[in-house]
């Protein structure tokens, strides 16, 4: 696996690898979540502009059979973030079903920290579903800690009504954060 830099010709590989990591929410009663739609290409654009989109490529051990859309050098996950509030907010990171399981979300977490630390930010932060085992209880195993709601930040206070505004709410939710060393 290699981690780079998005470029404009993987945009809408982002989207298609967004609306396959969304379908397992199905199986949770999530349809809303599976069905919502991937980021829009300039939003996409501007994550890639401001340096803050990377994708993870298999190298051909992340397909099943070494075939189908996960063949080497294709992207197989992406993370997009920005700074806020003195940490890298991690936006939205997916991965392909196809490559689940090997470390791929993992590995694109720790770079994203490693480019955190090279801009002096402080840690990351997130927001999940509480109740989704890939999503809140994974990123505990991986460091990172709920933050109650005195220590969320006015940044994060503004991405917690804003997703509140989208729906997302209807399910439990938490911020979260993880120190950058």
């Amino acid at each position: 696996m290699r981690i780079r830099p998005a470029t404009p010709a993987d945009l809408p590989l982002l989207q298609d690898i967004e609306r396959a990591a969304g379908e397992p929410f199905r199986t949770l009663g999530m349809t809303e979540i599976a069905d919502d739609e991937p980021p829009a290409l300039d939003l996409l654009e501007r994550f890639r502009k401001a340096g803050h989109a990377w994708i993870a490529e298999a190298d051909g051990e992340e397909s099943e059979g070494g075939e189908g859309d996960a063949g080497a050098g294709r992207p197989v996950a992406y993370l997009i973030g920005e700074p806020v509030d003195g940490a890298f907010h991690i936006e939205q990171v997916s991965v392909h079903p196809d490559a689940a399981h090997r470390g791929v979300g993992r590995a694109l977490i720790a770079y994203a920290a490693d480019r955190a630390r090279d801009q002096g930010l402080t840690g990351l932060t997130l927001t999940t579903f509480t109740e989704v085992p890939w999503n809140a209880p994974y990123y505990e195993r991986i460091g990172f800690r709920p933050l109650t709601d005195p220590e969320l930040t006015p940044g994060l206070r503004k991405i917690r009504a804003t997703e509140a505004e989208h729906g997302l709410d209807r399910w439990p939710r938490v911020c979260m954060h993880r120190t950058v060393t």
